[in-house]
């Protein structure tokens, strides 16, 4: 009798947690274990894994790199609201940006939904190239690709992006975020959240360059601002702040004697003509 109403306590208890764990949305996955952007610094991304591109063609991801540095982008096309809103985002700073698509760098969104299709990626692409409105951008540099599950995964998993489809709501739980890569597929940087500066996204680009990417100023802003792997940003970083005022003060310096020289040497000329 002890042992019957004992098993009858637990089966009660174990048909009270599964109830609990049915209707309680949080309890479909684990959002710590499941859901996430990890930071794999220096890790190189399997550019031999096979996708689908707007048009509908296979091409390894290899083939998207090895020219110029490129932000890398884990969204669903289909997303109601939070891909949309890291793609906007995107697309603002990349308008706001001195660097210029194709010329400086390239731009790969990679659905992480195995169901969709090539076309709904090229109206994906055509209407973020309309937001973008930059007549320097070429539009073969930003590229909307679709894969299978196992492409996708192995990808992922390579970036640190951590994402569960939840069936019970039909989407995907997944991260905010980019990654910047160098031309030759190495993680380099990842910038957080779903608002990105263009300051942040040009330094990320011209330190994944190895400086062939910007100009001088842009060397100059490497300088005094330094990327902090916790936060995901760039802040002014003070010792190098000073460094650099003290060489474009020694510059200045020698710039307004080499022009008082150039002065006395003219006067002197002048003088001895008459």
């Amino acid at each position: 009798m002890r042992a019957s109403m004992l098993g009858l306590a637990l089966c009660t208890l174990l048909c009270g947690a599964a109830r609990a764990q049915r209707f309680d949305p949080l309890q479909r996955f684990n959002p710590a274990q499941d859901v996430g952007l990890d930071q794999h610094l220096g890790e190189r991304l399997p550019l031999d894994v096979v996708f689908r591109d707007e048009h509908g063609d296979s091409l390894a991801l290899a083939k998207l790199f090895g020219r110029k540095p490129v932000v890398l982008v884990f969204a669903y096309y289909e997303c109601p609201m939070l891909c949309t809103m890291v793609l906007n985002d995107l697309t603002r700073a990349l308008k706001a940006m001195p660097l210029e698509l194709g010329a400086d760098y390239e731009v790969v969104v990679v659905s992480i939904d195995p169901r969709e299709t090539p076309e709904l990626a090229g109206r994906k692409k055509a209407g973020y190239l309309e937001n973008l409105a930059r007549d320097d951008a070429e539009p073969a540099a930003w590229h909307f690709l679709t894969g299978d599950d196992a492409s996708i995964h192995e990808l992922a998993k390579a970036a640190g992006f951590r994402y569960v489809y939840d069936a019970e709501v039909k989407q995907y739980a997944h991260a905010a975020g980019l990654m910047v890569a160098t031309p030759e597929g190495v993680l380099s940087r990842y910038l957080y959240g779903i608002e990105y500066s263009a300051r942040d996204l040009r330094l990320a680009l011209v330190e994944a360059s190895n400086g062939t990417v910007g100009g001088l100023a842009d060397q100059v802003l490497m300088l005094c601002f330094h990327y902090d792997p916790t936060t995901g940003k760039y802040g002014f970083a003070i010792i190098n702040g000073l460094r650099a005022a003290g060489i474009a003060t020694v510059l200045g310096l020698i710039a307004f004697m080499l022009i008082n020289l150039r002065r006395e040497a003219r006067a002197r000329r002048a003088a001895g003509a008459h």
